[in-house]
C-alpha cells in the first residue's frame, strides 16, 4: 500500500513537514507496512517557500530587507535545484511583521518584497515563484516596483511617500529605471484568492480591515487604488485591475502583472506541478491532506481542495484532516475528498489544543486510518 501525505501547515503550531510527519505517525499504527511519501504543501500563503524548497531538495537563504513599515527584517528565499527561486511576500511584507498596535495600511508598503525579488535577480535567477498571501500592505505593489527602480510622482514631479494612501496623489509613473533583468525573468505568482483590485470585492474592502483599516480608511484606500490603476491604464494601455487575483496581497498581484509581467495562478496547483504529484499518483493507493482549519473557504483554492482534485483525476481517494472542522467543510465532499477528520473531538480552549497537537494529530490520523480499514473489510 502506498500513501502520499500532502498537507499544508497548521498555522500557529506546525509546519507542513511537521504536520505530515505526525499524520504518518498515526497512520503507521493502522498500516505499519505501508510505504509513505511526504510532500510538504502550501497554497501561496505564508510558509510556501520553505514547503516548496524542502519538497524539491533546495536550500534556504536569508536576505535583509525592509519590512512593511520600513524596519529592517530578515526574509527567507529558497533556491531550487533547477536554479529558480521561491519566496513568500509575507516574510518581507507580511502581517506577522507588524505589532497589532502598529498596523498602518495607509503607510505600509511592499518595498521589501521588491528587494527580495532583486536579491534573487542578483543571484542570477531568471525564474521566480512568489507566494503572496498574508500581507500587511494595501499599496497595489507600488513599493515592490519602487524597490526595482520605478518612481511614483505627483503632478509637480515629486516622489510620493510609501504606502497605498499616498497613491491618491499619483500623476505618473516613471519606469525608465525599472530593473531591465525583469524582461528576461519569468515570475509565477502563487495566489489563493481571486479578488479584483478595487470595489466591494477588492483588496481594500475585503482585506483592509484585518490590516488595521477603519471604515474611512477602507474607502480612502479603495479610491486611491482606483486612481492608481487609472493612471497606469492610461500609461501602459493595460487594463488589469479586474483580473482575478489583482487584489491579492493588497493589490500586489496587480502590481506584479503590470511591472513584472508576472503570471498569477493557484498556489497549490504550482506546488503540485513542481513536485510531480501526477507522477506519484500512478502507483498511489491513498492521499492524505489537511490544514489547520477546514471549512467552507477550503473549497476555494486551499490546499485540501487542490490536492483532492488532483488525486481525483487519477481516481485515487483522498481524506482531509484538520485541526478543526468549521461550517461548510462538507463542501469538500464534492471536490474529491472522501472523508474528513478533526483533531479536536471535544470542547477545549485553543491554547490547549495547540499545546496538545503532537498528540491530537496522530490520533486523528489513526482514526481516519481505522475507518479506511473498516471499509476494506466490508463486502457488498
Amino acid at each position: 500500500m502506498k500513501i502520499v501525505v500532502c498537507t499544508d501547515s497548521f498555522k500557529g503550531s506546525l509546519t507542513s513537514a511537521q504536520a505530515g510527519n505526525l499524520m504518518i505517525k498515526g497512520l503507521r499504527r493502522v498500516f505499519p507496512e505501508a510505504e509513505y511519501r511526504l510532500i510538504p504543501m502550501a497554497d501561496g500563503g505564508e510558509g510556501t517557500a520553505p514547503a516548496l524548497t524542502q519538497a524539491l531538495g533546495g536550500r534556504m537563504e536569508t536576505a535583509r530587507v525592509h519590512g512593511p513599515l520600513g524596519k529592517e527584517v530578515e526574509a527567507d528565499v529558497g533556491f531550487l535545484p533547477d536554479g529558480s527561486a521561491v519566496m513568500d511576500m509575507a516574510s518581507a511584507s507580511g502581517l506577522t511583521l507588524v505589532a497589532s498596535n502598529e498596523l498602518d495600511p495607509m503607510r505600509a508598503d511592499t518595498f521589501g518584497t521588491g528587494e527580495l525579488i532583486r536579491y534573487a535577480l542578483d543571484m542570477h535567477c531568471r525564474r521566480i515563484y512568489l507566494g503572496i498571501g498574508g500581507s500587511a500592505t494595501n499599496d497595489g505593489g507600488s513599493g515592490m516596483a519602487r524597490a526595482l527602480g520605478a518612481r511614483f510622482l505627483d503632478e509637480k514631479g515629486r516622489e510620493l511617500p510609501p504606502g497605498g494612501g499616498a497613491l491618491k496623489n499619483l500623476s505618473r509613473v516613471d519606469c525608465s529605471g525599472l530593473d531591465q533583468r525583469l524582461r528576461e525573468t519569468s515570475i509565477e505568482v502563487m495566489c489563493d484568492v481571486d479578488n479584483p483590485l478595487c470595489g466591494p470585492e477588492g483588496a481594500s474592502f475585503v482585506y483592509g480591515p484585518q490590516k488595521g483599516a477603519t471604515p474611512d480608511m477602507v474607502h480612502a484606500l479603495d479610491a486611491a487604488l482606483d486612481h492608481y490603476q487609472r493612471v497606469l491604464a492610461r500609461q501602459t494601455g493595460l487594463d488589469l485591475a479586474g483580473k482575478p487575483g489583482a487584489g491579492a496581497a493588497g493589490g500586489l498581484g496587480y502590481g506584479l502583472m503590470i511591472f513584472a509581467k508576472a503570471r498569477l495562478c493557484p498556489g497549490v496547483d504550482t506546488l503540485l506541478k513542481l513536485s510531480r504529484f501526477d507522477e506519484l499518483m500512478a502507483q498511489c493507493d491513498l492521499v492524505v491532506t489537511g490544514e489547520g482549519r477546514i471549512d467552507g473557504q477550503s473549497a476555494h483554492g486551499k490546499t485540501p481542495c487542490g490536492v483532492a482534485r488532483a488525486a481525483a483525476r487519477h481516481s485515487v481517494p483522498a481524506i482531509a484532516i484538520g485541526g478543526s472542522l468549521g461550517e461548510g467543510a462538507e463542501a469538500l465532499y464534492g471536490l474529491g475528498v472522501s472523508g474528513l477528520e478533526s483533531c479536536v473531538r471535544q470542547v477545549m480552549p485553543l491554547d490547549q489544543a495547540l499545546a496538545r497537537v503532537d498528540e491530537l494529530l496522530p490520533q486523528a490520523a489513526e482514526r481516519a486510518g481505522r475507518m479506511l480499514l473498516t471499509g476494506r473489510k466490508m463486502h457488498f
